[in-house]
């Protein structure tokens, strides 16, 4: 049997992962608002839908905020890496789109 105030506080600590969830859930519809407007942008003036210098800018950035913040660099750059994968998928639907 495990100790009530041990199931208090593992509550009360995935209370505040659930509230974290939500929030980055909220923070990358915002994120994703942003990168669609920026692939109607794109596809409106013939840019590519990928940008490698802004990537790798990106990369460097998250790294370092990454580090900063204690939490390793590499988790970063790959959840970074997949955001990024699905922006450019976006951004190439977008200009099929507007092709049609």
């Amino acid at each position: 049997m495990v100790d009530p105030a041990v199931k208090t506080e593992l509550s009360s600590y995935r209370q505040s992962i659930d509230n974290i969830d939500a929030a980055l859930v909220h923070m990358l519809a915002e994120r994703f608002r942003c990168t669609k407007a920026v692939g109607v942008l794109k596809a409106k003036y013939n840019l590519p839908p990928a940008d490698p210098a802004r990537e790798e800018y990106q990369i460097a950035r998250l790294r370092q905020l990454a580090e900063d913040a204690h939490l390793d660099p590499d988790f970063a750059e790959k959840f970074l890496n997949f955001i990024i994968h699905e922006v450019i998928r976006h951004h190439e639907a977008i200009a099929a789109d507007l092709k049609d």
